[in-house]
């Protein structure tokens, strides 16, 4: 019988885990976590990383696997992630488990990635500091002249992910989007895809409760502890920045005219319950783009956890 790589995928907070598990262990497999924020060790609680017994039940990888010190790309998960698969194959398995929500992570290890230009560090210095001055949002104005296509995939409120496709629009005068549009390569086993999802006031609710349940975990102490990686790429995320724009408020860095964590009208993060509440809103608007992302991918059997 020919290897089969199964992967689950779908909105977070939809209950990608629990399902995972539950086919590694009919597999016999490991799960192969293809998730751009739970690689790094020094982030849990705001990544929502499997709790200690579900990692327990079966191994996982790609996991507190890296450091946020260290720039991790698609790119990079794509070679690693490939190289593991065959390397489990080849030690017997038959079946294995893939679980994640990054939707650019696993169409590069899937469909394997176009070859992005170097970096501009100069380019991308100009434009992380008008991220700091100007926000995301007029940047995203910009990206959208450009790539509109990038504008409904990418996660937009991050802002470096917004900062590297203006970047490459910038310097090649092609859209960033374009860059994804190469022939499969071909991969030496089967792969079907299963995604999970739920009604939407259902996933929602469980998004909303999920953020409360990170707050009672210790996230703020969390991202306390993270201050001296702030700048770095695996902190501009959902969960994170939020919380730092509470830090600038209590540290008065920020006026009330300030910008918000997302966008100007978002305003100063003034409390920790504004906090919590932009986390709760960015979380739902990022699922709703996942969603979208996956909508065109007509490879994936959808089935509905409730």
């Amino acid at each position: 019988m020919p290897k089969k790589l199964v992967i689950v995928l779908g909105p977070t907070g939809v209950g990608k885990t629990d399902y995972s598990i539950s086919l590694a262990l009919r597999y016999g497999s490991p799960v192969i976590s293809c998730d751009s924020r739970q690689i790094y060790r020094e982030m849990s609680i705001g990544t929502a990383v499997p709790s200690p017994s579900q990692l327990s039940a079966v191994r996982h990888y790609f996991i507190h696997s890296h450091t946020v010190r260290e720039l991790y790309t698609a790119g990079r998960y794509e070679v690693e992630a490939l190289e593991l698969v065959n390397r489990l194959f080849a030690e017997g398995h038959d079946t294995l488990v893939m679980a994640g929500g990054s939707g650019f992570y696993i169409d590069a290890f899937v469909n394997g990635l176009d070859d992005f230009p170097p970096a501009d560090l100069a380019l991308r210095a100009e434009l992380t500091s008008r991220l700091k001055e100007e926000g995301v949002g007029a940047l995203l104005e910009e990206l959208r002249g450009l790539d509109p296509e990038s504008c409904r995939s990418i996660d937009t409120a991050n802002g470096q992910r917004v900062v590297r496709a203006l970047e490459v629009c910038l310097m090649t005068g092609r859209p960033f989007s374009s860059f994804k549009t190469a022939e499969s390569k071909n991969r030496p086993f089967e792969i079907e895809k299963i995604g999970l999802v739920r009604p939407r006031e259902v996933l929602y609710d469980r998004i909303d409760r999920r953020v409360l349940q990170m707050i009672d975990d210790g996230l703020v102490e969390e991202v306390r502890s993270l201050a001296g990686f702030r700048e770095l790429a695996a902190l501009q995320t959902v969960g994170y920045k939020e919380i730092f724009a509470w830090f600038d408020w209590q540290d008065g860095l920020v006026s009330a005219e300030g910008w918000g964590p997302t966008s100007p009208g978002d305003g100063p993060v003034t409390t920790l319950d504004r906090a919590v509440e932009l986390i709760q809103r960015n979380t739902r608007h990022y699922a709703k783009r996942q969603l979208s992302y996956w909508g065109r991918d007509k490879s994936i059997r959808w089935m509905n956890l409730d």
